[in-house]
């Protein structure tokens, strides 16, 4: 034990080289998992399984590397969407395979099972999840990591959760979700901004029930130190092959809901969820050709078509950071100029998914206004808070 105390104190003094490149880093919070010292006693001697993806890392050094450098005995890792070394498109199926450089199985959580099987878990003594969230219920990982609790709470095996903080977290906004519409880009009834971390979230998911039969997991949460949601954080790596940077990050909650509809939010060109727009865009000041790219997006909208669209610049950051709302000004300008709801629409069901309600759609169709639509969401955000406010970890924004 002794030695694995040694070696993380080693680890939590060394000097993170890669933070230094992260945008717009205001605060300087440590993440759980570079806090070694306050969970390797909880590993030690423990066959792990990690669920983790190219976030998962202790300063540069991947978190499964590091660990088995100390140790550890990994048997394990669950991969999520976009895969353990985070090379897979949106929406491509990730296949259990081997890992290449440690030889460690890889469990694909994301495809036809999104949760552990028991079979999978046989022999494991504790499961650790350490991945980066960017605070939109719709961002898959909180539900891998709902599953994740609800299979571990049904064997009685117990999930540690390394946090890290929340770029999103400084407001909370959006529809609170109807579970008539829960899917994987939508698991619990929370807005779309939830202002949660992820050990938030899932200090949430137990207190409120909301695993399956009401099953209670055997939950540890390493916070993070120095964090608080008031923190303007840059990520510094990219959490998911569309997310490329912090404006990507910013504008990802609002551009989203664009997904179930005809709309291009960039992928396939260099400025995912940076930018939105279709052929023939009348407002649109910004010329993109969306392309296939292998690895981030196939068949993307538009593909090989010149589309005129809207590029969401820097400045638009500190208005998203300032006003603390979804912004429904992009979509309401987009239905006004496409061609119809039936050809703006072009999921509905999936629209409805992502907004957790068919309302926004009818609003939407009914053209009222953003204060209007807003206001709608009031009284259950008001709910929500109240109910968040008993699951906070760190200092909560204004």
């Amino acid at each position: 034990m002794k030695y694995f105390l040694f070696l993380a104190l080693l680890i939590s003094c060394a000097s993170p080289k890669a933070s230094n490149s992260a945008p717009e880093k205001l605060g300087k919070p440590i993440v759980a998992a570079e806090r070694t010292s306050e969970y390797l006693p909880l590993l030690a001697g423990k066959n792990v399984a990690i669920v983790a993806n190219n976030t998962s890392r202790i300063y540069s050094t991947h978190l499964v590397d590091s660990l088995l450098s100390l140790g550890i005995q990994v048997k394990k890792v669950f991969a999520p969407e976009h895969g353990f070394r985070g090379d897979h498109g949106a929406g491509e199926t990730v296949k259990s395979d081997i890992d290449s450089k440690t030889g460690l199985p890889l469990i694909s959580l994301y495809g036809k099972n999104k949760k552990p099987s028991p079979e999978s878990l046989k022999g494991i003594d504790i499961v650790v999840f350490d991945i980066q969230d960017v605070g939109a219920r719709f961002y898959t990982y909180i539900s891998t990591m709902h599953y994740v609790m609800e299979a571990c709470a049904e064997l009685g095996i117990p999930v540690l959760v390394l946090d890290r903080p929340n770029p999103n977290g400084h407001y909370v906004d959006g529809p609170v979700l109807n579970l008539k519409y829960q899917s994987f880009v939508g698991m619990h009834p929370i807005p779309i901004v939830h202002g949660c971390t992820v050990g938030e979230l899932a200090k949430m998911i137990n207190g409120e029930k909301w695993l399956k039969n009401g099953v209670i997991c055997d939950l540890t949460v390493i916070p993070c130190d120095g964090y608080d949601h008031t923190m303007s954080y840059g990520l510094p790596y990219q959490p998911s092959p569309n997310l490329p940077n912090a404006t990507s990050i910013y504008a990802y909650p609002s551009l989203c809901l664009f997904e179930g509809t005809a709309i291009s939010v960039g992928r396939g060109t260099a400025f995912p969820f940076q930018w939105f727009g279709f052929p023939g865009f009348k407002s649109g000041t910004k010329e993109l050709t969306p392309l296939d790219i292998p690895g981030v997006v196939t068949d993307p909208p538009f593909e090989n078509q010149n589309c005129n669209g809207i590029l969401i610049e820097n400045k638009n950051l500190s208005d998203t950071r300032s006003t603390k709302q979804l912004n429904l000004d992009w979509l309401l300008l987009a239905y006004k100029e496409y061609q119809g709801p039936s050809a703006f629409f072009k999921s509905p069901d999936f629209f409805d998914k992502l907004a957790g309600t068919d309302q926004l759609r009818q609003q939407i169709i009914e053209e009222q206004s953003a204060e209007v639509i807003r206001s709608s969401w009031a009284a259950d955000l008001d709910n929500y808070l109240r109910k968040r406010s008993k699951y906070l970890l760190y200092r909560d924004f204004e």
